[in-house]
């Protein structure tokens, strides 16, 4: 199998002669083992996806009996797993986010929400943060602002990119949330009004960023943003790719900031990752436009119907064994405390931040000046230390989820107690390697 990979399989982000893929022989709920009978807890999620855990039993059966029943149907006729997930997926986002528009993923569903917001508006301009990840296709790569994008920065028409809040490396030089997040709206809406208003179409944010370092948004923000938005005739666009279904302890991390995007991306989490799946939530202003006039986009698989099957099985699963409780109960009682333990004995830990089962733990070779414990988008011999971190994490069956300087602590959002506790004291013996690195 593995030669088969080595010979055939062209592996996204990755030197392909640089990498030796682990294989997997098999996985079940918070955990995955390989042919060496080595057994690992994922505080990845597999990328941040699997919500309910790996195999779980309902979602499987759910799908293996669409397969039976219809495994597939063109994107448009009615069919009834499409209508149903549209339905329970409706019902969960906020405000009149009703229409939903299926995908593959979560970056189709950003190129097409941009699609609709340059349409709806007549504008060209969109609007993204620095510390952003948005996909890999050719807008939603432009939109993001972390380093992936340099090799395909070809400039896209209108990309513009701006600072959002994040107090621990403010590049305001606040010293509170309140002067963090007043600084932060005064720098958006500088750039609006020398970008001129009336030529930005969308504002593109994370509502809490992902891969870029789960920095949750000051309070008020959010709310600032879709006051600009108003004020400027801008579509607000919330990419709830990673954090949406239950990541945060909410059914989106909008719920915990009481905002209503006029579009909502989503995937993931929405199936757990079982059949790949994504959409756009849409608003009933930005869905009138695509009233009489046709909505140029579409895809052959957009709302297949195994993936709507798993996503409402998925979504039936969350709400009967209250999976989004148990993320909030996890966040708030044992992943938070747990994690800002570890951070009173551990000089590598510079801050820990998260919601629900959604954490991020920033490592520093030095508190006081808060130099990170590597260099930005370090490779190599820069980034030994967090490669150290990483091989300590897994020697004692923690598979981390680890990005530059940190490490975030993602399990499936129906982790138990008992496996949150197991993977902070393997954390807690992989910091004490970080540790070393430390001034």
């Amino acid at each position: 199998m593995k030669a088969a990979d080595r010979a055939h399989v062209f592996h996204s982000w990755s030197a392909q002669g640089l990498i030796d893929p682990l294989a997997v022989a098999g996985a079940e709920g918070a955990y995955f083992w390989d042919y060496d009978g080595n057994r690992y807890l994922d505080f990845s999620s597999a990328l941040v996806y699997t919500n309910v855990g790996y195999q779980h039993p309902a979602v499987v059966a759910a799908i293996q009996e669409q397969a039976g029943k219809l495994a597939t149907f063109a994107p448009a006729f009615a069919i009834e797993a499409r209508s149903e997930a549209a339905r329970l997926i409706a019902e969960r986002t906020p405000g009149d986010l009703d229409k939903i528009f299926f995908t593959n993923g979560g970056a189709e569903a950003v190129e097409n929400a941009i699609r609709m917001a340059r349409l709806h508006t007549g504008r060209t301009k969109v609007l993204s943060t620095y510390r952003s990840y948005h996909g890999g296709t050719s807008t939603a790569i432009n939109l993001t602002g972390d380093p992936r994008r340099w090799p395909s920065d070809n400039g896209s028409a209108g990309v513009v990119r701006f600072w959002a809040p994040f107090l621990y490396r403010s590049p305001f030089h606040a010293g509170t949330e309140a002067e963090e997040c007043a600084r932060a709206l005064q720098h958006l809406e500088d750039t609006l009004a020398f970008e001129g208003p009336s030529t930005i179409a969308a504002i593109i944010l994370e509502t809490i960023p992902g891969t870029a370092g789960i920095m949750t948004p000051p309070p008020g923000y959010l709310a600032g943003v879709r006051a600009l938005c108003d004020r400027y005739g801008i579509v607000f666009v919330l990419d709830e790719v990673m954090a949406g279904f239950g990541r945060t302890g909410k059914w989106f991390a909008a719920d915990h900031y009481d905002i209503t995007p006029d579009l909502m991306t989503f995937a993931k989490g929405v199936n757990s990752g079982y059949v790949p799946l994504g959409g756009v939530a849409i608003n009933a202003e930005i869905a009138a436009t695509f009233e009489t006039r046709p909505f140029p986009g579409g895809l052959t698989y957009s709302g297949h119907p195994l993936a709507c099957a798993a996503a409402v099985a998925t979504i039936k699963v969350m709400e009967d064994e209250k999976v989004v409780e148990n993320a909030a109960h996890i966040g708030e009682h044992v992943l938070g405390p747990g994690l800002r333990e570890l951070a009173g004995r551990h000089p590598s830990v510079g801050e820990v931040r998260g919601l629900g089962a959604f954490w991020a733990v920033e490592l520093v070779r030095d508190r006081e000046t808060r130099e990170p414990l590597v260099p930005y988008n370090a490779a190599g011999a820069d980034n030994a230390p967090m490669a150290a971190f990483g091989a300590a994490a897994k020697k004692n069956g923690l598979w981390p989820f680890i990005n530059m300087n940190r490490t975030h602590a993602v399990p499936a959002c129906n982790v138990t107690e008992a496996e949150a506790k197991e993977g902070l004291a393997a954390l807690d013996a992989a910091l004490s390697v970080a540790d070393e690195y430390t001034v």
